[in-house]
């Protein structure tokens, strides 16, 4: 028999396991995650483009849009150039918030008139701006909006 105490020949044993064992574990780790690198739960695909709606009836101009952008209405604006003007009118009821998209460079300046009227300088250069309409500017039985671009703030429409 040998010298070495019974607790010395029941480590070595332990440590030939773990050395055996140890390619194993890796080998299983690399695996799994491999097969969890095709669905990283924190991988985010971008959400889809917003869909047109048509909640208020334009007259005057074509090629306005509208999108919903939450429980906001956004009239997106930035196929405008120079100078314009539409007429927004709501058949079933003004939506909670309006706001227009703009292209900076396009015009110069957005004149929205309801209730009240808003006057709104559009930037220069830059992306695409939200300008939103503040509260009051419309009311629930307002008959319609007016909107106006111009390609300078002082031009006459």
């Amino acid at each position: 028999m040998s010298n070495q105490p019974l607790e010395r020949v029941h480590a070595g044993r332990g440590r030939s396991l773990r050395r055996g064992l140890a390619p194993l574990a890796t080998a299983a780790l690399c695996t799994a995650l491999t097969a969890c690198g095709i669905h990283w739960p924190w991988r985010h695909r971008a959400p889809p483009p917003p869909q047109p709606v048509q909640e208020l009836s334009i007259e005057g101009a074509t090629g306005i849009q509208q999108f919903w952008d939450r429980n906001t209405l956004q009239i997106d604006l930035t196929a405008m150039r120079d100078e314009g003007m539409a007429v927004l009118r709501a058949a079933h009821g003004w939506p909670v918030r309006l706001e227009f998209k703009v292209q900076p460079g396009s015009f110069a300046q957005l004149e929205v008139d309801g209730l009240q009227r808003a006057l709104f300088a559009v930037p220069a250069e830059g992306n695409a701006t939200l300008l939103k309409l503040g509260p009051g500017s419309y009311a629930p039985d307002t008959p319609q909006i007016t909107i106006r671009w111009r390609a300078a703030a002082g031009s006459e429409h």
